[in-house]
């Protein structure tokens, strides 16, 4: 019998051509020096947005009084998780959602809906995100960072971006595009930090989960 793996890497693939949200800027990496044309070494320019892939948002990225990315608190990005699958692919998502889960096993909760099996070649606009109700109810277990294969916490079309501001008010920071596909609900040690990004209102990260069951 196979193992189970140990690893998951619950990261997007930060390629050219990969699909951003819309307007925004496309990611590009460029070879600027190659050992194949006589360089000492391969080096390249990589150009991208805060937002790109699995990425975390910073609470200035939606409230201009709010902590920047250098004033976050790490501790947030490194611990104990809990996967959780839900089988709605779009809308609210509420605590009634949740029946028959205990979401407070863990500070950090991801949750794994069918948008990491979904075509990854096109944006999808549909996608579920979390209610100021369910913001509010994660707050009182004591979650401190909400993750999601999403790639943000309101529906696409929201101004008023209730669910940021909600996960926010309970000082619950923000995970978002991840690749949950293939990774059991469960208990495991999540690393996803940031780059050090002075004054950045979000930035890409390399999320891997360690299986603890």
């Amino acid at each position: 019998m196979n193992a189970k793996p140990r690893l998951y890497d619950i990261s997007r693939d930060l390629t050219n051509g990969m699909v951003v949200w819309p307007g925004d800027k496309d990611f590009a990496l460029t070879p600027n020096g190659s050992i194949a044309d006589g360089g000492a070494v391969n080096v390249s320019t990589v150009l991208f947005s805060s937002h790109s892939g699995t990425h975390v948002d910073a609470p200035y990225h939606f409230e201009d009084d709010a902590p920047k990315l250098d004033k976050v608190d790490l501790s947030a990005y490194w611990g104990p998780a809990q996967v959780v699958t839900v089988t709605k692919a779009a809308g609210p998502l509420t605590p009634a959602d949740f029946a028959g889960y205990d979401l407070g096993r863990a500070p950090r909760l991801l949750i794994h809906s069918p948008l990491s099996a979904a075509d990854t070649t096109i944006f999808h606009k549909a996608f579920v995100y979390p209610s100021p109700e369910l913001a509010d109810h994660l707050g009182g277990l004591g979650i401190v960072l909400y993750g999601a294969d999403s790639p943000s916490m309101d529906a696409f079309d929201s101004k008023d971006l209730a669910g940021h501001h909600a996960l926010q008010r309970n000082n619950i920071l923000i995970l978002e595009g991840l690749m949950l596909d293939g990774v059991p609900d469960g208990l495991y040690e999540l690393s996803a930090f940031p780059l050090k990004l002075i004054g950045g209102d979000g930035s890409p990260v390399r999320a891997v989960l360690r299986a603890l069951e």
